[in-house]
């Protein structure tokens, strides 16, 4: 005797199920679309970038020699002095405060002046955070023009690139450091070893490729500011190197002056545009290598 099983018949779709599909459709557009908003802007930007600057970029002159011979090597190594100085002063500030403030923020007892500090410099960093490059530039230059009363240059820019940068670098690596787990310092502390070496040893170590990261996107939005180059600095058609002596140009300063020249000078500034654009490329793509790398070495380690 073949026994049957009783198998209950398809039923279809509930009206609650048919409102919760309608529901993710209508939330899957309305994500696509904004999607498409943000995207087509930006690719409509780059496509003209590149249609309208690629002809100065393509001649190698571009690229070796001065703009007193038609080039803007001058302006691309000014640019890279001014921002690799700010970088060497602002990186290891940014992550020592934010090591201070994730890792010995927590020890302070309420009343006491490391609390005071640790409020202070947390209200300091969220103001940096907000203030505009042009507040950076004015502050720079009563500081070292009126107050010290000396000459403009391309320190006077990194030091104004410095303060906006501190903040980024700070925030980033904050972020990084909260994402490490609990356990490992705490495996560390209980075989004995000093915080100090758990921080340098352990949580640097394991937060170092989201670091690189947040410090090369922090170097990357300070090259193309425009405020401290106009303020701090004067321009010059010459090869200049040296950032504490001289005029020094830069990428931004380069492509005011031209935009005022008129239409003759367009071509220029589109040109000086994309070159910023690909040196900005250049930076977060060895962001992106150097923190796989890193990654893989904590990895393998």
């Amino acid at each position: 005797m073949t026994m049957r099983l009783n198998r209950p018949a398809p039923v279809g779709l509930s009206g609650l199920s048919m409102r919760r599909r309608a529901t993710d459709v209508t939330v899957r557009v309305l994500v696509t679309g904004a999607v498409a908003l943000a995207v087509i802007p930006l690719a409509w930007l780059v496509f003209t970038l590149v249609e309208r600057g690629i002809g100065p970029v393509l001649d190698i002159e571009w690229w070796t020699q001065s703009e007193r011979y038609g080039g803007a090597a001058n302006a691309i190594i000014g640019t890279l002095v001014q921002t690799a100085i700010a970088a060497v002063v602002a990186v290891p500030l940014g992550v020592l405060v934010a090591v201070y403030l994730v890792e010995y923020a927590a020890d302070a007892e309420p009343g006491t002046w490391r609390a005071r500090l640790v409020r202070v410099t947390t209200f300091m960093v969220d103001v940096l955070s907000g203030v505009p490059s042009i507040v950076a530039a004015l502050f720079v230059y009563a500081v070292w023009r009126t107050t010290l009363d000396l000459p403009r240059s391309g320190f006077a820019v990194a030091l104004a690139l410095v303060l906006l940068m501190i903040p980024l670098v700070v925030r980033a690596t904050e972020e990084m450091l909260k994402v490490v787990p609990a356990e490992l310092r705490e495996a560390s502390l209980a075989l004995g070893v000093p915080k100090w070496k758990t921080i340098l040893r352990i949580v640097l170590p394991t937060a170092l490729s989201g670091i690189i990261t947040g410090i090369m996107l922090a170097i990357a939005r300070v090259m193309g500011e425009s405020a401290p180059v106009l303020i701090l600095v004067g321009s010059t058609r010459a090869m200049n190197v040296n950032p504490f002596e001289g005029n020094q140009q830069s990428l931004p300063l380069m492509m005011l002056q031209e935009y005022n020249k008129g239409p003759s000078g367009f071509e220029t500034v589109w040109g000086a545009a994309l070159t910023l654009v690909i040196a900005v490329a250049i930076v977060y793509g060895l962001s992106r290598v150097l923190a796989r790398f890193t990654g893989t070495m904590n990895g393998k380690s």
